[in-house]
């Protein structure tokens, strides 16, 4: 349970990091000037002020210098993305005995498919919000999404590289399959189909997945679109695609030994 509770707070202060993003690199402002704040009075937060989820239940989600109420956006966030780091954790320390051999491989391979989950997470209020996502926070969950492919510390053998080149080529192969077919449709269509943003979550997906997982992550994507494209549609909302993939990239991984086992059926 020690690490369980270390990846919850670790988890829990990623989240909190991840609500800064959300809320500033939309609108083009830094990240780290000013420090935190009320975005109502602007008095700056002390220190207690920013303990993920037990500050907003602390000061019972009003902020306490104005009483303005905050956002349930900042616990939720927390909330998730800590249970997010939990559940990488378990899946990938589960079957391994404590500080075997593989373990440490394991808990790293954990905190960064946890973080990336988290960077997943984070775009995906960001694209329902505002139909766009920032650059640097697609080029951070790719990379982070490949050094999940490492398996520390035995990657720098040959088995362990050839892992971590199979990781590359999944992410690579899924982003040109994307690209390809955002031009192809595009070209049909004669107007921008598809956000660019999508190509690099499926390298994401790619990358965490791998080739089959990774097609059955797409087709999950697709069947949970569906249902808000026949909600939406009719009232001229523009549909953002980055939530599903992400989504169903976590639906995947989570159950992925029921998809596996489907997946054995099709092919024999």
């Amino acid at each position: 349970m020690f690490f369980a509770v270390l990846f919850f707070i670790l988890g829990a202060a990623v989240g909190s990091f991840s609500n800064v993003l959300i809320y500033r690199m939309p609108r083009g402002e830094s990240i780290n000037f000013p420090a935190s704040h009320c975005q109502s009075c602007k008095m700056p937060l002390k220190p207690y002020h920013n303990i993920p989820i037990f500050a907003w239940l602390f000061l019972r989600g009003k902020c306490t210098f104005c009483g303005e109420k905050i956002s349930f956006q900042y616990p939720l966030i927390e909330l998730a993305s800590a249970l997010l780091c939990v559940l990488a954790y378990f899946y990938e320390t589960r079957g391994l005995e404590m500080f075997a051999d593989g373990f440490y491989g394991a808990i790293f391979k954990a905190a960064m498919l946890g973080i990336c989950f988290i960077l997943l997470l984070a775009l995906s209020i960001i694209d329902f919000r505002y139909k766009a996502v920032p650059d640097p926070l697609l080029f951070a969950s790719v990379a982070i999404s490949l050094l999940y492919g490492f398996n520390l510390p035995t990657s720098f053998d040959s088995e362990g590289l050839l892992r971590a080149f199979d990781s590359f080529i999944n992410a690579a192969i899924f982003m040109f399959a994307f690209w390809l077919l955002r031009a192809v449709v595009s070209l049909a269509l004669k107007r921008e189909a598809m956000g660019s943003a999508d190509i690099f979550i499926a390298g994401v997906m790619g990358a965490i997945l791998g080739i089959k997982l990774g097609l059955m992550a797409i087709y999950v994507s697709a069947l949970l679109t569906l249902p808000a494209y026949v909600i939406v549609r009719k009232r001229g909302y523009e549909l953002p695609f980055v939530p599903f993939l992400s989504l169903a990239t976590l639906i995947v991984y989570a159950f992925k030994d029921w998809f596996i086992y489907i997946l054995g059926l099709i092919y024999g």
